[in-house]
């Protein structure tokens, strides 16, 4: 019934890759949305929380709450900005960087696992088409 619909397609999409992600990230006791926050963040010390939001295609609010959750396990810290003290700057703790390379390598193990069950130039050519149509809609 929904073969040819967008919406249903990739939103059963998504579910199927949050369960992927989920299962990944779960050792860190990090939701997906967490992890590749704080992958942002262990990447791109120092960006205020706006940047992160517009990096990452998500509300400010939403950023905010995902930051919120990473502070209270003690991966990143905010901190005023020198260009103007109404912003925060985002960094990584101790703690963030010593899970750093086990994040990207458990999010690495899924992403071969996908690209190994659909083939990588489907796998590729579906990101870029999905980037595709995102960018258009906007």
């Amino acid at each position: 019934m929904f073969e040819y619909c967008l919406y249903f397609n990739t939103t059963a999409l998504a579910r199927q890759l949050e369960k992927e992600w989920a299962d990944a990230f779960a050792p860190f006791g990090l939701t997906p949305p967490q992890a590749f926050m704080l992958r942002t963040v262990l990447d791109r010390p120092g960006l205020l929380q706006r940047e992160i939001a517009e990096s990452m295609a998500i509300s400010r609010p939403t950023a905010t709450r995902a930051l919120d959750g990473l502070a209270a396990k003690g991966f990143i810290q905010r901190i005023s900005s020198e260009q103007d003290g109404r912003e925060q700057t985002v960094q990584p703790t101790a703690a963030a960087v010593e899970i750093h390379a086990a994040l990207n390598e458990a999010s690495g193990v899924v992403t071969t696992r996908i690209k190994h069950t659909i083939g990588e130039e489907v796998f590729a050519d579906t990101v870029n088409k999905v980037r595709g149509v995102r960018s258009a809609l906007k």
